[in-house]
């Protein structure tokens, strides 16, 4: 048996996903069934509910959950429902359908321990909810999953559920502090010993009281790097951010008591998880992140965390910043996601329309591998 949110889409398409009174993500009908449901499964930061609603208002879609449950045996999601009108080109068409994408960051299905040992639920419960979604008119599903949470997912799940999006990076906090430098490439340490000869320090510190130079930095990064529209945040996203408490932290360095460069982490059930961060343009060429995730990965095992979680590259490509993380650990993650289709013959119709819209072929969208094709640009 199954329980799953019945909000009206109507309400999507004529307020236009206004949801700002609504804080709590619904599941089953009730707000509350998500808070207990993610208590009792290993979860991050990216599926509790204040930050699925956050991201919800970021992006103007509707904040959901599905709960799959049979005894111990739990099979839950968090995701935003987006209206397929909004693409250029499917205004039309695209009024009466829907589809999923996964918060930002990596929210995941979760399993519960019992369900992982049981390939036929896990199974089964996916089939539920491809049905379920697909009586509803959504069409198709764009789910991250967690590198760590979903580990063995591909044992668990049927071939080619998943697709695999490449790699990420993370410390393992079980070894001693001496096996963790070891483990760091060479060139990493001379230049994290070489910002505590210069007297930078590392700490940790309260996002509240530092609020204001962190939103400086991370902006002035975005502007240097040429930042998608995407990876800018409002002002009052950092706020909402706050109310995560003692989940959030903030690690900075500092040169002579100015910040230098900081980035956000999460901390859930063992897993210390880094956000948004950035560096000033000035201080680029000492490298202080290096410090800064030193600092971060000793204070976290301080904590009693298992796993420092830094990611991978952009879109899971080995690219230069993949290279520089892979430096503080040889600890690997498979990062795959689900592309689930519900309505195949709802999805080429709207593919077909796309591609007319952009002047290609329907297969030249398919070949491009993005996901939704029809949400090619």
């Amino acid at each position: 048996a199954y329980n799953f949110c019945s909000r009206n889409l109507a309400r999507f398409r004529d307020n236009k996903a206004d949801n700002r009174s609504t804080r709590d993500v619904i599941v089953a009908g009730k707000s509350w069934i998500f808070n207990i449901t993610v208590d009792k499964l290993q979860h991050d930061v990216y599926h509790l509910p204040h930050y699925v609603w956050l991201d919800a208002q970021r992006t103007k879609t509707i904040p959901e959950a599905i709960l799959i449950q049979d005894g111990d045996r739990i099979f839950f999601a968090p995701y935003h429902i987006r209206s397929c009108s909004e693409v250029s080109g499917l205004e039309a068409i695209g009024q009466d359908s829907y589809d999923l994408i996964s918060p930002y960051g990596y929210p995941s299905i979760l399993l519960s321990e019992a369900a992982q040992q049981d390939s036929e639920f896990a199974n089964a419960a996916l089939a539920q909810f491809k049905q379920a979604l697909k009586e509803r008119g959504v069409c198709s599903a764009f789910f991250r999953l967690h590198p760590i949470l979903s580990e063995n997912f591909t044992e668990v799940f049927a071939p080619d559920t998943f697709y695999d999006n490449g790699q990420t990076v993370s410390i393992d906090l079980t070894l001693d502090e001496g096996q963790i430098w070891a483990k760091t490439r060479r060139g990493h340490q001379s230049t994290i010993n070489k910002c505590q000869r210069l007297g930078l320090v590392g700490k940790t510190v309260s996002f509240a009281e530092y609020f204001e130079p962190f939103i400086a930095i991370y902006e002035e990064t975005m502007d240097r790097v040429k930042a998608r529209d995407m990876y800018y945040f409002s002002r009052e996203y950092f706020e909402e951010l706050l109310k995560l408490g003692d989940r959030l932290h903030l690690g900075i360095v500092e040169a002579e008591g100015e910040m230098v460069c900081a980035s956000l982490f999460f901390e859930s059930c063992g897993i210390m998880q880094a956000h948004l961060g950035g560096t000033k343009t000035e201080f680029l060429k000492k490298s202080p992140f290096n410090l800064l995730l030193h600092h971060m990965r000793l204070w976290a095992k301080e904590r009693g965390n298992t796993h420092l979680h830094i990611g991978g590259g952009v879109g899971g490509k080995k690219d230069n910043l993949f290279t520089f993380k892979s430096g503080f650990s040889k600890q690997r993650h498979q990062f795959l996601t689900a592309r689930l289709t519900f309505d195949e013959s709802r999805y080429q119709e709207l593919t077909t329309a796309r591609a007319k819209a952009l002047g290609q072929t329907p297969q030249e969208l398919i070949d491009s591998e993005f996901f939704p094709a029809y949400r090619f640009c």
